[in-house]
């Protein structure tokens, strides 16, 4: 997965936005303004932060030398991923998790607005 794959995987989510409270080099990507993935698109290598499951966050780490804890992040709950050293189905199935952590902490009324096609 290339950076322009992985900022159109991020915007292909239900009401998924990308702006830059970091600076222009660094991409967020949000959901109903809570973040689930960040991104420097233009660094080699690519990497995403991305939240996780805590346990499975420990058990990708260890797996995965790819994977480590969330850079300038809660270690627990985020992962900094190194994009092009994973195959292109983890890192989908990763930011897919990580859309679904925060739409699942976001209020009932939201989540139901997300869910509408």
């Amino acid at each position: 997965m290339d950076a322009d794959e992985l900022k159109a995987f991020c915007l292909e989510f239900n009401d998924a936005t990308e702006e830059f409270p970091f600076g222009e080099d660094v991409s967020v990507f949000k959901v109903a303004g809570k973040m689930f993935a960040l991104s420097s698109l233009d660094a080699k290598p690519l990497k995403a932060n991305l939240k996780c499951d805590p346990d499975l966050a420990v058990q990708l780490r260890t797996d995965h030398s790819a994977i480590a804890p969330g850079w300038h992040m809660n270690k627990r709950h985020w992962n900094t991923v190194t994009v092009e050293e994973l195959p292109t189905e983890m890192v989908r199935e990763l930011i897919e998790d990580s859309y679904d952590l925060v739409v699942a902490r976001l209020p009932k009324a939201v989540r139901l607005r997300l869910d509408r096609p």
